[in-house]
């Protein structure tokens, strides 16, 4: 007889969890059987993170100071169903249940990054995570709101550079300065707001400079990291709403790993700029019956540069436009919606010898409304979208996709404690720019990958079930969920070889099958509370199936995992540990290597020197990989090549004022 394995005793724990409060009185009115309220910026109604029917994962204040990371993918890595691609230290996107790429939408501020890190894995992703005050992940498809782009979930950093609200204080801000023995690296952080009667000003700052980051058997050679961003905004309030805008500017140097160099062939790094212009304005009580519009636009010009040492190799340019509107109304207490317009223009271009796609511009416009009721125990919601998509690209024909989304979700409390949540969506997702006209060879993932212009539309039906349990001490949730996908587009080895300069590269191929994603969640908190000691236990399980109908696997699937952690605070002092175990990845695409399973041990601690009305400030001491295991995500490109990091201690001080 075998032994279950580890991921099932941990559902089956969670699950006695919530079946043990689902079974109990369901009268229970205790009012102080509550959680601390989390607004979701991204979510247009205004619902805080326990009030969404979607699953959402929001992490702020300590938390996020404990999780940040170089790039936004690692930085949510801890929530499950999230990973990240990993491209190296300074390159990492979120892929969530197995969804990447084009199918997770990047947002800053509710509008999309607009970089072109969804062109290839080797691109970063132009946000800051160090900047932001609070990251939001809403799974499963949100393209009812943020167009095709979201059929696989959503990703949206708010950083308050456009304050919508008048400020608690005159001035208020943050500062950070931290060490990392990993790379002998140093990130220096520094915000401040400004505001007063009618009005605010923002202005931030980020300077990041990391050597080659420590491998588990060595450097990880031209892995090293130079950032510099920084922003600053203004807004207007009024009894008639806000308005707004800000202006940053992106500069990221790294090294691309997977393409180190020797002594006679120089290494291959990256130079990305990008300038962002972004405004904002909210209208109070427009019309009767309209509580808000809000407006939004965008102005994006991004650059990158490829070097081979010296020489300038690809260069890759993107100028975008989007334009949202969108209002909210509320007809009383039990009901409420919110209704829009979105519209963007992209053009791109790739200039040089490895430019594997071709210049191309693309445009599209949609029009949406979400209603959400709420009747005794019962919150429903219904939402509807339409899209007009249109790319062309030089040497081909236009393209033009009608795209269609439909979402019915409901939450019913089977107590003050206790929601049951039922999912039901349809999403459609029109093909990008490197799906549709790739034709070359991608040297940074060593292939030469070949598009397809005449790709269909892909369309996916989806269904989650979800129990929480959310009490003053304990939290536990659990999701099932299974997304069927016609047409669905991914990037196949063929098996094929060319040549290259004497080098042999594989031939990968964009290609559509049928497929089907199941997949699992689970989370379970508890806290703890012995007169000045407080300690909280939290346990997690997550994995995803995709297959390709007819038989087959999709590529580049994240392994299932399992993990403990344990977070404390005693006095002036804080701090955690946690262990994430990472199975063997086996179920692998045709041509592709299977992963072998690790465990990596991350602990932080904290140390208050002052905590008082003018300023708070903070010692801190982080570690990550410190048993300095190898280990090598399935989700990369360049698993073979690349492991993660090893064993790093970051040591620093923050001050809140």
């Amino acid at each position: 007889m075998s032994r279950p394995c580890p991921q099932t005793l941990l559902v089956l724990a969670i699950s006695m969890a919530l079946s043990a409060e689902v079974l109990a009185d369901p009268q229970s009115t205790d009012p102080e059987k509550t959680l601390d309220k989390v607004i979701v910026k991204a979510d247009p109604l205004g619902n805080d993170v326990e009030g969404l029917v979607q699953p959402a994962t929001v992490i702020t204040g300590a938390d996020l100071d404990t999780k940040k990371s170089n790039t936004l993918g690692e930085t949510v890595t801890s929530i499950p169903g999230v990973t990240s691609s990993y491209f190296g230290p300074g390159v990492g996107r979120p892929v969530i249940r197995g969804q990447d790429g084009a199918r997770v939408a990047i947002l800053a501020n509710g509008m999309a990054s607009d970089d072109v890190s969804n062109v290839s894995q080797d691109h970063a992703v132009s946000i800051e995570p160090f900047l932001a005050d609070q990251i939001e992940v809403i799974k499963g498809p949100t393209n009812l709101l943020y167009g095709s782009g979201a059929i696989g979930g959503i990703v949206n950093a708010a950083d308050g550079r456009i304050a919508t609200a008048p400020l608690d204080a005159g001035l208020s801000g943050r500062a950070e300065t931290r060490y990392d023995n990993g790379s002998n690296g140093f990130t220096q952080l520094l915000r401040a707001d400004i505001g007063g009667d009618g009005y605010a000003l923002h202005a931030d700052g980020v300077y990041r400079d990391n050597e080659d980051v420590s491998g588990p058997n060595g450097d990880i050679a031209n892995s090293a990291v130079q950032t510099r961003t920084g922003a600053i905004g203004a807004s207007l309030f009024g009894d008639w709403g806000y308005a707004g805008a800000s202006l940053s500017r992106y500069l990221n140097e790294y090294g691309n790993p997977a393409e180190p160099g020797d002594a006679i062939d120089p290494g291959v790094t990256l130079n990305m700029q990008q300038t962002r212009f972004e405004s904002k304005a909210g209208i109070n009580n427009p019309i009767n019956g309209i509580e808000i519009v809000k407006l939004g636009y965008t102005y994006t010009d991004y650059q990158h540069t490829e070097f081979e040492g010296s020489d300038v190799g690809t260069q890759f340019f993107s100028e975008g436009h989007q334009f949202r509107a969108e209002g909210v109304h509320s007809s009383n207490e039990s009901h409420k919606g919110a209704f829009g317009i979105q519209a963007q223009k992209k053009s791109f271009e790739a200039i040089g010898a490895e430019a594997f796609i071709p210049s191309t511009s693309s445009q599209g416009a949609g029009l949406f409304i979400v209603e959400q009721f709420t009747k005794g125990r019962m919150k429903s919601e219904i939402g509807a979208r339409i899209d007009r998509n249109q790319s062309e690209a030089d040497g081909f024909n236009s393209r033009s996709f009608s795209l269609y989304s439909l979402s019915a979700a409901g939450r019913y409390a089977l107590s003050d404690r206790v929601d049951f949540t039922l999912n039901l969506d349809h999403a459609e997702r029109s093909p990008v720019e490197e799906e549709l006209y790739s034709d070359g060879v991608h040297a940074a993932t060593a292939a030469y990958e070949i598009g397809d212009p005449d790709l269909a539309k892909e369309r996916a039906d989806q269904i989650e079930i979800g129990l929480h349990v959310h009490d003053e001490r304990y939290e536990a949730k659990i999701s099932l969920y299974r997304s069927r996908f016609k047409d669905y587009i991914y990037l196949s080895d063929t098996g094929l070889e060319v040549d290259d300069d004497g080098e042999l590269l594989p031939v990968r191929q964009w290609r559509q099958d049928d497929s089907t994603f199941t997949g699992y969640e689970a989370e379970f908190i508890y806290k703890i509370s012995a007169n000045s000691f407080d300690h909280q236990l939290r346990l997690f399980v997550d994995g995803v199936r995709a297959e390709i109908d007819g038989g087959g696997n999709l590529p580049r699937i994240p392994a299932s995992r399992y993990g403990a952690g344990w977070d404390w605070q005693s006095g002036k002092w804080q701090g955690g540990i946690g262990v994430v175990r990472s199975d063997a990845q086996n179920d692998t695409a045709d041509y592709e290597t299977p992963t072998d399973g690790y465990t990596l041990v991350n602990a932080n601690i904290n140390y208050i020197l002052h905590d008082g009305d003018d300023a708070s400030w903070e010692l801190f001491l982080q570690g990550s990989n410190l048993g300095n295991r190898e280990a090598r995500s399935a989700t990369s490109a360049i698993k073979d090549l690349v492991p993660l990091p090893g064993r790093a201690i970051s040591a620093g001080i923050r001050v809140y004022f």
